[in-house]
């Protein structure tokens, strides 16, 4: 009879081996945009003239940042991940990188060319987030 020995604090808290992916992308995840919404409520009046994004939109997104990332920590750090919490936060990635491609074409918010660029990066780095929560969903 074969036995199996788990090491690790990932298979004694009963998190599975599959879920590591799924689970590194939304903590990853959750850090990043966590960081991101709390530079828009600390920094927005200096970021306001360097990407041209009026505080009036900083603060709400910010704020909305914030709590997203607390939401998908939620989500990452339960004993068993959620799958349909994780394919809900693939799908407000995944709507967020479409947004925000559709905020940079149409210059809605009258981004300076560095605010155009930022909107760009932040979008692919959702979408790259996205795609690994995909992946790490495939793999539960």
């Amino acid at each position: 009879m074969a036995s199996t020995q788990y090491s690790g604090s990932a298979a004694s808290a009963g998190a599975s081996a599959s879920d590591g992916l799924a689970r590194l992308a939304l903590k990853v995840d959750s850090l990043v945009t966590g960081l991101n919404g709390i530079a828009y409520l600390a920094l927005a009046t200096i970021l306001d003239s360097f990407f041209g994004f009026a505080t009036a939109v900083q603060y709400p997104v910010g704020a909305f940042l914030v709590l997203y990332a607390l939401g998908v920590l939620a989500v990452g750090t339960r004993q068993e991940i959620n799958r349909m919490g994780l394919t809900a936060v693939i799908a407000a990635n995944g709507l967020w990188f479409v947004l925000s491609l559709v905020v940079a074409a149409s210059g809605v918010l009258d981004p300076t060319g560095i605010g155009t660029v930022w909107i760009v990066l932040q979008a692919l780095v959702v979408g790259g987030f996205a795609a690994l929560q995909y992946a790490g969903l495939k793999r539960l």
